[in-house]
């Protein structure tokens, strides 16, 4: 399968570079000089389950990117994917499939405003990684992979993608469940990834603070009940039974917030605690938890951009 990744990051550099590894035709697309140069000149650095693996998979701008990929997934963030998509225009295709697997909320609604609904996948994937530096990706331990057509039906290119992603050691399922999914990662995500930007700690010290935990606890339900409430089969208990995986797997992986927050880049928290917030008023639902945290986040955002 011709693969292209929008967005070559942490996550882009990791799904690209196994699809890559396992046989498939993979151009990562970025906008950064420095990823793409290092990439080009020393191969993409992998370094997972205690092999450094170096994958000689090519890195583009998006005006380089001359031939349509029967599938494009998108790992930007959701505050750049329509800029982002914009830039890919001229290489996809009649028959190119759209995959998000994008953090947060409305990745899917504006895909739709680049291809048929038909054509649009959703998921989401608990595969943690870290960007180390330019080309070089650290991947933190095991995950699973969920998808779904955005417009529900299970076809052959549906079940070609997650054979592709399956046989790269992406450990992917066809799920119907791919909404509550997406909206049980954002419980976590809302929860986790604000924590540590806001604090500037790790996974390592969240896990060990009671507070922290219980605040964590907290949130993930105040989302999960909004979801509940537009209809959407989201679990608590699933949510919190991951969060306690990745509390006990993963101490020392610093989330995409942290990460941002750090290099004073914005954030995904509107697409996140933000979204939310706007779901709950909508409702008429309160949110103070994950509101506060929200507050929080874009208060140091504010600070960053002007110190």
């Amino acid at each position: 399968m011709r693969v292209g990744v929008l967005g070559a990051g942490a996550m882009g550099c990791l799904f690209g570079g196994l699809l890559h590894r396992a046989g498939h035709d993979v151009t990562l697309v970025d906008v950064s000089v420095e990823q793409i140069r290092a990439i080009n000149e020393h191969g993409l650095i992998l370094e997972r389950d205690g092999e450094v693996l170096r994958i000689p998979v090519p890195a583009r701008f998006a005006g380089e990117v001359a031939i349509a990929p029967d599938l494009l997934i998108v790992f930007t963030k959701t505050l750049h994917s329509r800029a982002a998509l914009e830039s890919a225009r001229g290489f996809i295709g009649p028959a190119t499939t759209l995959l998000t697997l994008q953090n947060g909320l409305g990745n899917a609604e504006i895909m739709e405003c680049f291809v048929p609904r038909e054509r649009v996948v959703q998921g989401i994937t608990t595969f943690p990684a870290d960007l180390v530096s330019a080309g070089r990706v650290h991947s933190l331990g095991p995950g699973q992979t969920k998808i779904m057509a955005l417009d529900g039906r299970v076809t052959p290119r549906l079940e070609e993608v997650c054979s592709a992603l399956e046989g790269a050691g992406l450990s992917c399922e066809i799920s119907p469940g791919a909404t509550a999914a997406i909206w049980e990662k954002v419980a976590f995500n809302a929860a986790l990834n604000t924590l540590t930007a806001v604090t500037g700690l790790t996974v390592g010290p969240i896990a060990d603070s009671p507070e922290a935990r219980d605040l964590a606890r907290r949130i993930a339900g105040e989302v999960v009940r909004v979801a509940n409430r537009k209809g959407i089969e989201a679990d608590l208990a699933a949510v919190l039974e991951t969060m306690e995986g990745a509390l006990a797997a993963h101490r020392g992986h610093q989330p995409s917030m942290l990460q941002d927050m750090a290099a004073h880049r914005r954030t995904e928290v509107e697409s996140l605690n933000g979204a939310v917030v706007r779901e709950a008023g909508a409702l008429g639902i309160e949110v103070p938890f994950t509101e506060a945290l929200y507050l929080l986040v874009r208060t140091l955002e504010s600070a960053n951009a002007t110190a």
